[in-house]
């Protein structure tokens, strides 16, 4: 692994977008190499045998690409197998749960704590395993919400429907009295808006984003790779389906011109 060499993030479409914009932010001197799976989107219903299939696929195309670290920037492909993905490949992977769930106890006070996600995400359990293995006396409130990713994907986080939706999904937690919230899905934190008129202003939104971000800051700093340059980083993006809704998407997201380039993978 060179210093020189980039990021690699990857999801299943725009949602690990937000851990980029939170990496180009804290590392700005970093390059990233983005690549959103949009044409099997989403991964929440698949199975995870499949979604490790995918994951292993991309992985295999970043080291290509020349990256030093992979971030699994999607809480589904996380869920799925990140021990696997540690064991079977040189470089650095991580994921996005454990940031999260880290960042959801040093902030709830009444020890119960809400977790929203893709089916996929919420079935395997692996927030309430995170939680109560740093801390036995949370109580977890776990709900599926495998709608609000194709309402982001689609461009309809401030539609009626969005608002409906979230109601329906998110009013168990709001009475169950949780006091914080895991977004376990990296589509989510462009639903906060959304989200936070459902949960009210009590109640605190966890996006494991930035807390991936100074984790990846973290490696980089004990493994001495953090790129020898204040050189404007030029970064690159692929997707496995169309560009043309990825980009408008991603440059809205990151406020900047970019370019996405579409990658058969087999």
């Amino acid at each position: 692994m060179e210093r020189n060499n980039a990021i690699g993030l990857l999801d299943s479409g725009v949602g690990g977008l937000t851990v980029a914009n939170e990496i180009i932010t804290l590392l700005p001197a970093e390059r990233i190499v983005y690549f959103g799976d949009t044409a099997r989107m989403p991964y929440g219903p698949r199975p995870h045998s499949e979604v490790r299939t995918f994951v292993r696929q991309i992985i295999g195309f970043l080291e290509n690409q020349d990256v030093k670290l992979v971030i699994v920037a999607c809480n589904s492909a996380t869920a799925a197998g990140l021990p696997a993905y540690q064991g079977e490949f040189a470089l650095p992977v991580i994921g996005v749960i454990e940031s999260g769930v880290r960042a959801a106890l040093r902030h709830t006070r009444t020890k119960r704590v809400g977790v929203i996600g893709t089916a996929g995400t919420i079935a395997s359990r692996a927030y309430e395993e995170a939680i109560r293995r740093l801390d036995p006396g949370v109580e977890v409130f776990s709900q599926a919400c495998p709608l609000f990713v194709l309402i982001v994907e689609n461009g309809l986080v401030d539609s009626p429907e969005a608002a409906r939706v979230a109601e329906e999904y998110l009013r168990p937690l709001r009475e169950a009295g949780v006091d914080a919230l895991i977004l376990g899905c990296t589509h989510y934190p462009l639903m906060a808006n959304v989200i936070r008129d459902v949960m009210g202003p009590a109640v605190k939104l966890i996006s494991s984003a930035q807390e991936t971000a100074l984790e990846a800051q973290e490696i980089l700093a004990r493994l001495n790779l953090f790129r020898p340059t204040s050189a404007a980083a030029r970064h690159r993006f692929f997707v496995s389906g169309s560009p043309a809704p990825f980009v408008e998407m991603a440059e809205k997201l990151l406020c900047r011109h970019i370019q996405a380039y579409q990658v058969t993978l087999a």
